[in-house]
């Protein structure tokens, strides 16, 4: 009983308060507020699912060089780690490959082959960022080609092959990450 005297009186109160409208202008200033804010939150998250993580774009063959010094090498290691996990990252939406991480080519695989992987890996490394930076409209003559002809033919020739190869390939990489950072996929 005393459950259905309180709903009553409840419901009585209810009715005998008269809520007071706000005027119609700042009802309206109101909605058009919120309807803005609900459209600048809709369209950063729009922006923040399409842009994706923001990739390295200040890699150069100075950095490489000096760091793999002071480091005996373990910055090269992060180095390449870095770029492929990048081209897998920036092509794989579009080609639908995956490259093998650097530390397992360079740790298992190619100890396994006798270093011929090494080579395979490479060749197929170069051709993937040159299709994928034509791909998005980057003019480029980087591919497998230019890895051959610095990296290999370079190195026994003048010995700074794989030098000017690195340096072609932060370029490119920076490039490539630079247009993923605006553009997405």
């Amino acid at each position: 009983m005393d459950n259905n005297q309180n709903e009553q009186q409840f419901q009585n109160n209810d009715q005998n308060q008269q809520i007071q409208p706000a005027p119609q202008y700042q009802q309206n200033q109101y909605q058009q507020n919120q309807y803005q804010q609900n459209q600048y939150q809709y369209q950063n998250y729009q922006q923040y699912q399409n842009m994706g993580p923001i990739l390295k774009t200040d890699r150069s063959v100075w950095k490489f060089i000096l760091f793999s010094i002071l480091t005996c090498g373990i910055y090269s290691i992060i180095f390449f780690s870095g770029i492929s996990d990048d081209i897998n990252r920036v092509a794989s939406g579009r080609d639908g490959k995956k490259t093998t991480h650097y530390c397992l080519m360079s740790f298992v695989l190619s100890p396994l082959t006798c270093g011929i992987y090494a080579f395979y890996w490479w060749h197929t490394i170069s051709e993937r960022i040159g299709e994928e930076t034509r791909a998005r409209g980057i003019y480029t003559d980087f591919s497998a080609t230019t890895f051959w002809l610095w990296y290999v033919v370079g190195s026994l020739i003048c010995g700074l092959g794989p030098l000017m190869y690195v340096h072609m390939l932060c370029k490119t990489m920076n490039q490539l990450n630079t247009n993923y950072n605006q553009f997405g996929r």
